[in-house]
């Protein structure tokens, strides 16, 4: 079966919608990036009377040549009734779907009507762009066909691989063999949606303009200015330092850059698309919920920005009368 996301990495922009990528704005750090073993952060603790459920914060980037592995993660998840993986979002085209987009597929990456970013970006911006292109990219002149949200998330990947981090964790693949390996009943709160007429869909979004320039800029923004507290918030990961992932900010970049897919044209008609992230909260808050209502202890992995959202699920649930408690 053809069953695939939709092949312009809208479920990586919406992966980020629905679980929000963690860019956080820290200060000045450490300039060394941490390898070798590390356990990451401890984990939230959502009590009713007896029964818990305990929460794992995944991030990203972390460090590049860092393994992750906590002993206590696979000493609770283990003994386990339950196991929440941490929710995504996901496009089915099926097999039909994607063979009548073939024939539009050709191209999906570029700017409508030949431009280049050279016509599509300020002058100020696109100045910044080849600094940065030369420096992490190297000399490719086709990505100067390419959008500007498709551009950026080429800079940002090799800027970060380049400066010893990567978005390509692990940790949450880690965690499910965990629950596999002691078959621990896994519950998924994931979306996963079709589209009526995916062909239709690729075509208004080659033709749409789009609305890449903010996630271009904030990506830009990024790697300028804010390589060195990604070096922070990734060692503070690492370690489990509490008091430093409690003090930084969640930045803009990743809602921008899903802004650069939902303003599309060719998707912010679609309702069920728009509403994606309060579909996926909710469902994860019902499982949640339900869970501590059938468990002893339950098992769960949330983004670190969820976790931290103060609107977000775990602040929903003390709302609603659980005991929420932070790792020390």
């Amino acid at each position: 079966m053809m069953k695939k996301l939709i092949p312009f990495a809208v479920a990586a922009m919406l992966a980020g919608a629905a679980c929000a990528q963690e860019e956080l704005a820290a200060p000045e750090g450490e300039q060394v990036v941490i390898t070798g073993q590390r356990p990451g952060p401890g984990l939230w603790k959502v009590s009713k009377g007896e029964h818990v459920l305990y929460v794992f914060g995944d991030y990203a980037p972390l460090p590049t040549k860092m393994d992750w592995r906590s002993h206590e993660v696979e000493a609770i998840l283990s003994k386990s009734q339950e196991y929440l993986p941490k929710p995504d979002f996901g496009i089915s085209v099926g097999l039909w779907g994607g063979l009548k987009m073939l024939p539009f597929a050709i191209g999906f990456k570029d700017n409508p009507d030949g431009a280049k970013l050279v016509d599509v970006l300020p002058a100020e911006t696109y100045d910044r762009w080849q600094v940065l292109k030369a420096r992490y990219i190297g000399n490719d002149s086709g990505i100067e066909r390419e959008r500007p949200m498709f551009a950026a998330t080429t800079l940002y990947k090799n800027g970060l691989e380049k400066n010893g981090l990567t978005m390509r964790t692990g940790v949450s693949e880690k965690i499910h063999k965990i629950a596999q390996q002691y078959k621990v009943k896994t519950t998924s709160s994931s979306v996963h949606m079709a589209l009526d007429d995916p062909a239709q869909a690729l075509k208004a979004f080659k033709k749409s303009p789009g609305a890449d320039t903010s996630c271009f800029i904030k990506t830009v923004d990024n790697l300028e200015s804010d390589l060195e507290a990604m070096r922070v918030r990734a060692n503070a990961w690492a370690i489990g330092d509490m008091s430093k992932i409690t003090s930084l900010n969640f930045a803009e970049r990743d809602e921008a850059c899903k802004d650069a897919v939902m303003k599309n044209d060719a998707f912010r008609s679609n309702e069920k698309l728009v509403q994606a992230e309060k579909t996926i909260a909710g469902k994860w808050l019902a499982n949640a919920e339900r869970a501590l209502e059938a468990n002893n202890t339950t098992f769960a992995v949330l983004s670190l920005a969820r976790i931290l959202d103060p609107k977000g699920p775990l602040a929903e649930l003390k709302a609603r009368g659980y005991k929420v408690e932070a790792p020390e």
